[in-house]
């Protein structure tokens, strides 16, 4: 699992840096208190229980507490949250995906006029209220043909729907 791309990126989103990713591979592997984590990783238990509170925070964890009869310490253990992965990966895919529909659409329904001194871009209705002028260097702006960068966008949002459509097995704890 977390040789996905996407999945490396949303880690290393919450966990702030690489090497902290062992963190999450011992979750993954059945590691699940914090003092066990640190021992195996060899990272200080500060820092790997604030990686386990980032990744409870962010969704990615969980935790049940237990108290040890003998000490009345508490015990934490953690566990690895597929699903919780899986959520934001869709999340975030859906949310750049619209947005890359908006684009689309906004560039589909426009005219657009660039200044040939690369200052500025309008769609028509702004470029004619300016005149057709550049309001940064006064050129006169010109139209831009724009399928090129439709193109752009629906190669994007063809390479964001094929690249978010994969699935985590749900049991790759």
């Amino acid at each position: 699992m977390l040789d996905e791309p996407l999945v490396q990126e949303l880690l290393n989103e919450v966990v702030q840096a690489e090497e902290n990713l062992s963190i999450v591979e011992c979750l993954i592997n059945g590691t699940n208190t914090d003092e066990e984590i640190a021992e195996k990783t060899e990272i200080k238990l500060n820092i790997v229980r604030k990686i386990l509170y980032k990744l409870y925070d962010s969704g990615l964890a969980s935790y049940k507490r237990s108290k040890d009869p003998e000490t009345q310490w508490y015990t934490y253990s953690w566990e690895f949250d597929a699903a919780g992965v899986n959520n934001q990966i869709k999340e975030k895919s859906a949310s750049k995906i619209a947005d890359l529909k908006e684009n689309l659409e906004l560039e589909e329904n426009n005219m657009f006029f660039v200044c040939p001194e690369g200052h500025s871009r309008f769609a028509f209705d702004q470029a004619s209220e300016l005149g057709f002028i550049c309001p940064e260097c006064g050129n006169e702006s010109t139209f831009q043909e724009n399928d090129s960068i439709i193109n752009r966008i629906k190669e994007e949002i063809a390479n964001y729907e094929k690249a978010y459509s994969f699935s985590i097995p749900e049991n790759a704890k």
